[in-house]
């Protein structure tokens, strides 16, 4: 995929964005460039879908975790579609599945309602944070 963009689906103001089979060094920063992008149009939600993916690495869940920082900067809700076991298991261990709720399909995301799922953005609601994100101070 390296150099390929990542399909982008617009359903209103709803982005899925779908990502490759393995997602690797190779590949990781024109996933991470490919998610920020999206955000960059200010979708109110936006829809990672993984469902075809069956690797993710380090690289991956970074691009992952940047892309889910600047949704709670753009105030919008990250959502993603993971369906291998490999994948999830990665995002149970590294814990972006406790920071992004994770669906079965691209239609369970779709459907659920913002109110429901929508998790605190750490470090974006009335506090400073150190340019990395790791510590947060009272503003």
């Amino acid at each position: 995929m390296s150099g390929e963009h990542s399909p982008v689906l617009w359903l209103g103001q709803v982005a899925v964005i779908s990502l490759p089979v393995e997602i690797d060094p190779v590949n990781a920063g024109q996933v991470r460039d490919d998610l920020l992008s999206v955000l960059n149009r200010s979708p109110s939600t936006l829809i990672v879908d993984m469902s075809g993916t069956t690797f993710c690495d380090s690289a991956g869940v970074n691009a992952l975790v940047r892309a889910y920082k600047r949704a709670c900067a753009c105030g919008a809700v990250m959502r993603l579609v993971v369906t291998a076991p490999s994948v999830r298991r990665v995002l149970a261990i590294t814990g972006v599945d406790s920071l992004v709720d994770v669906y079965p399909s691209v239609a369970a995301a779709l459907t659920d309602e913002p109110s429901q799922s929508r998790k605190p953005c750490p470090g974006y609601a009335g506090t400073r944070t150190d340019p990395d994100g790791w510590a947060a101070q009272p503003s």
